[in-house]
């Protein structure tokens, strides 16, 4: 069973939760997910089952897109309602234009300290257990993008906002900063991923309704075939003989190709080498590989082959 599955993830609930639940449905042991939600978090996790699981990079990269709210007032040790409160409670609100004029600092790149409580490492720990264990250390920024950060409504102290940014951004460290930033303290109360890349959380499914589609033999409906994957790459149909050489890893020249297939979505995507990056597939309409454009050997390089043959277990 090879694939990927949107599923709208509950408050209360881990990401490994959801992926060993996923693994009791579906009875398989390759399942992972693609980008952790916090456990008060909710909404779009994306799944992958099988062979899809060899393209986690392309969908852990994906921009995200959240709702959520931001409690002004006073900050946690954990930069969300889950925390204890490391400052007094401060009630004189900023008004609204002050907020805007805040978020604007916190678009386009940022540098941004993970939160103490995350499972971000520090030589080879994960956060959380260091914090836990009252261990200092010193984290260093790291660079994120933030597309956009809207405010939708301000209640005092409650503040919802919508927010676009790059992977490995932190909404509970930019809901912290922003409390810094007002001099008042906040920290994230909800949060809610409504996109992952071009996926968007009303495609997704509870896991109560994959267990019943499941159960009825209806994994078609919930569980997007391998070979649909990353359609903004476009597609090189290969010959027998280029299927065979791609295989094992051997470049591949235009006399091994039949036609290269630009779907509507293709867009010849350029990886962050910028590298024009392209899906192999087989004349069966097997997804055999994904290759980078070569221009000045005139040939394709397949840097991630599938075994496309070997189902997963």
């Amino acid at each position: 069973m090879d694939g990927l599955i949107l599923v709208d993830k509950p408050q209360n609930f881990t990401s490994h939760d959801i992926v060993l639940k996923i693994r009791n449905i579906l009875k398989i042991k390759k399942v992972g997910h693609c980008g952790t939600l916090d456990p008060l978090a909710t909404g779009l996790m994306l799944l992958a089952l099988g062979k899809a699981t060899r393209l986690f990079p392309y969908f852990s990269n994906m921009d995200k897109v959240y709702e959520g709210l931001i409690k002004l007032g006073f900050s946690t040790d954990t930069y969300d309602s889950a925390g204890k409160p490391t400052s007094s409670e401060d009630k004189n609100y900023p008004p609204k234009d002050n907020i805007l004029r805040a978020m604007k600092k916190f678009k386009g790149k940022i540098q941004q300290v993970p939160p103490p409580y995350s499972a971000k490492k520090y030589k080879g720990k994960p956060l959380y257990i260091l914090a836990r264990r009252k261990k200092e250390f010193e984290l260093k920024p790291n660079e994120v993008f933030i597309h956009f950060f809207q405010l939708i409504r301000y209640n005092p102290p409650l503040l919802k906002f919508k927010v676009k940014c790059s992977s490995g951004t932190y909404i509970r460290s930019l809901a912290h900063d922003i409390g810094k930033d007002l001099g008042c303290g906040a920290h994230l109360s909800e949060l809610t991923r409504i996109d992952v890349g071009n996926f968007n959380i009303k495609e997704s499914y509870s896991i109560v309704e994959i267990k019943e589609l499941a159960d009825a033999g209806k994994i078609d409906e919930f569980l997007i075939p391998f070979e649909s994957l990353l359609p903004e790459f476009p597609r090189i149909i290969l010959s027998e003989r280029g299927s065979v050489l791609v295989k094992n890893g051997n470049l591949i020249f235009p006399e091994n190709i039949q036609r290269i297939i630009l779907d509507e979505s293709s867009s010849a995507s350029i990886s962050p080498e910028g590298e024009k990056l392209f899906r192999m597939f087989s004349l069966e309409g097997k997804f055999l590989a994904l290759a980078k454009e070569v221009p000045e050997k005139n040939c394709f390089h397949p840097f991630l082959v599938i075994n496309s043959e070997q189902a997963a277990q």
